[in-house]
Order: structure tokens, then sequence, then C-alpha cells
């Protein structure tokens, strides 16, 4: 039977023989595919009287969701936290390298730099869904300079700044715009942090902590605020301690809101997380577990000197380090290198990996969880072996 064409004249693709993530399973079930979205196959043969214009045998391979990357400096030569006279364009050079890696949503990142860096760059980074030219941009991670100068990592020290002169409007002079920004990574024990965090999550902006040396108080009392993220847990943030775990007792604290989940980044490149820390973040706390890169502009490119924003970074091997020190800055990690590593050292389930991978948000229209990485992101398909 011809298909009936009279609500779209666009091709009806049908997958089959394929495995499919849905309710947290991987299932055996053919998926139908129209103008980039998924169709509910019992509508379109009982309403549409349609049927599938293209066929293809997925031969029992793995039709997963879009990987979204909400932490990423940059890549293949470019670097987010550097005021080019080309910014849009080398966002979109980094969107379409890392589509072939299952990247179909990222956030670029800038780290701490001089507020005319910003300035110059929020602006001109513009968010979108994405298609077949690359990746979708969510809006721009700042990291930083909010942060602590104890734990600043390889973050420029001349940079880094309080909220000296009344919250926000630190956050306004520093950045410019907030248009752009989906998501800011501070150090809550920094006076005047509860207001900013307040008042960037009434903005619809993920507050992340990160760069810290907050005591687990501190960090309750940013969530209670509005903090939603913890921005790569163990890394730049005070160790685990048995009596005061800091950040990381986020995890398992029993004085949070009820209806409130704390995601957290974790860069599984094999070099910034011991796997036995990873298996400990995964098992206490699988349900927040976000995999992000933090790569760099080194990503793609062959070992030698970079840039991360201000600093120069030296490659060596899979290090990413500040040039003269041992200092990570970064990673040279692609998504789905991360997810195999985080497979491997945490033992979890491929189903568990992918989520942590896709983080899927809710259905187009549907209420999104409040603070969670993937709001504006619209799940395409990558096929997997």
């Amino acid at each position: 039977m011809p298909s009936n064409k009279s609500v779209s004249d666009s091709q009806i693709i049908q997958f089959i023989n394929c495995r499919i993530l849905k309710d947290h399973l991987l299932q055996r079930e053919d998926l139908w595919v129209r103008d980039g979205k998924f169709l509910d196959p019992e509508k379109l043969f009982f309403d549409e009287e349609g049927f599938a214009d293209i066929r293809v045998d997925c031969n029992d391979s793995i039709v997963a969701p879009g990987f979204i990357d909400v932490q990423i400096n940059g890549g293949y030569g470019i670097d987010f936290s550097l005021a080019t006279d080309d910014v849009s364009g080398g966002v979109a050079l980094v969107a379409k390298k890392i589509l072939e890696h299952g990247v179909t949503s990222f956030c670029p990142t800038l780290v701490t730099s001089p507020p005319h860096i910003y300035h110059k760059v929020l602006p001109e980074v513009k968010v979108h869904d994405g298609g077949r030219e690359g990746a979708g941009v969510l809006g721009v991670h700042v990291e930083g300079p909010f942060i602590s100068p104890q734990k600043k990592g390889a973050h420029p020290e001349m940079f880094l700044r309080g909220f000296e002169a009344g919250g926000v409007r630190d956050v306004l002079e520093t950045y410019g715009c907030l248009d752009t920004v989906a998501m800011v990574t501070l150090a809550p024990e920094l006076a005047g942090s509860p207001a900013v965090i307040q008042d960037l999550a009434q903005r619809g902006i993920t507050v992340s902590l990160g760069h810290s040396v907050a005591s687990l108080s501190q960090a309750e009392e940013a969530v209670r605020q509005g903090a939603t993220f913890i921005t790569h847990l163990f890394n730049a943030m005070l160790p685990f301690h048995h009596r005061d775990p800091g950040i990381v007792g986020l995890l398992t604290s029993d004085r949070l809101p009820a209806e409130r989940t704390v995601y957290y980044g974790m860069i599984a490149d094999g070099i910034h997380t011991d796997p036995a820390a990873l298996r400990i973040a995964h098992r206490a706390h699988p349900a927040g577990l976000v995999l992000v890169t933090d790569a760099i502009m080194a990503m793609g490119l062959p070992a030698g000197r970079h840039t991360l924003g201000q600093q120069v970074i030296e490659i060596q091997g899979l290090h990413a380090c500040l040039a003269g020190t041992k200092t990570l800055s970064g990673s040279i990690a692609s998504m789905d290198m991360c997810l195999r590593n985080f497979r491997q050292a945490s033992g979890c389930s491929r189903e568990a990996a992918l989520e942590a991978a896709s983080a899927p948000g809710p259905a187009p229209g549907a209420q999104p969880p409040e603070g969670h990485p993937g709001l504006r992101h619209r799940c395409r398909l990558r096929v997997a072996g």
C-alpha cells in the first residue's frame, strides 16, 4: 500500500532489527522517524495510513540517544575562551566534529577570563538545536571567575574575583550578558554567593558548584538556594573527609529539598578520576551522574603546546597539564571514549552508561526537571555497534 503523504511530504524512515534505550532498558523495537522526530507507529498506521519509505537494517546495533556534553572547553584547534574574529565559526567547527563521536548537544565552556573575553564571546554564541551540520548548542557554561584561589586548578588567579560589588551586579559586570548562559560554575563559600545562586536559578540558569573549598553545610545551603549541579566531582574541591565530606557529601546528604536532584559531572578520561572513585560515586548516586569530557582545544590534535584561555597547556600522552607543572588542565578525550572508560571502570550496565552520557531530557513541551543539564536538549539518534 502506498504511503499517505497528506500529513507530510517528508520521508518516513523505519529502523529495524535494533535495540533502543527505553524506560531504562535496551529493548528490541522498530523505530520510526520523520523530519528528525520519533513517530508513534499506531498513529502513523491508523491515522495517517502511513508506511516506511526507507528501511534501515541496524543488524542488532543499539540506537542510542545523542550524547550531551555540558563541559567542553574546545577542540580541534578551537579554544572557546579566546575572543577570535569568528567565535561562531569556531563553535560550529567543534559542533560538527563532536557529532562524529555521538554528541548531539553541548555547552561551549569558558574558563576564568578577563571581562572583555566574556563580553566578546558570549553574545556571539548562538543557542540552537543543531542537525546534520553539527551538534546543537544548549548555551554557554561559564566556569569561573567566581571560584576559590585555593582550588583554582588551571584557572589564572589574576582574573579570579568575588562578589564585592553586590552579588549579581558582579556577575553582570563580568559576563556582560546572561542571555546565552546556561550554566555557571561558582564556589558557594564566597561571601554573597547565596543571593547570586538564587538569582541565577530564578533566571533559569543551572548553578554548578566547583573549584571550591566549601564545607558540606555550605554546599547544602547552596542547593537549598537553587544550585543543582557539581562541576567535575572530586577534582578542584576538598577531598572527602569523614568529619566533613565537603561538596562530595551532597551525593548522600539527607538535608536537601526532597524534590531536588543534585547532578554531578564526571571526567571519565582515565586520568582525572581513579576507577575506584568512579565506582564510589556511581554506586552512591547513580541517577545524578553526568559524563563530561572537559575537553580542550588539543582534542583531535597532535601532542604539543596549546592554550586554555589565558594559559599555555602541554600535552604529553593522554595528560593535559599547565605548561611546566603537573596541574591537570582539561582533557583530550572524546565523549565516546569517556563512556567506554566509565562502563569499564564502574562495571555498570550498557543502559546506565548510555544514560550517563545522554542525560535525556523530557519530551518537547513537558516541564523539565529543575536544574537538569539537558533542559533544552532535542535528542537525536546515534547508532552504536
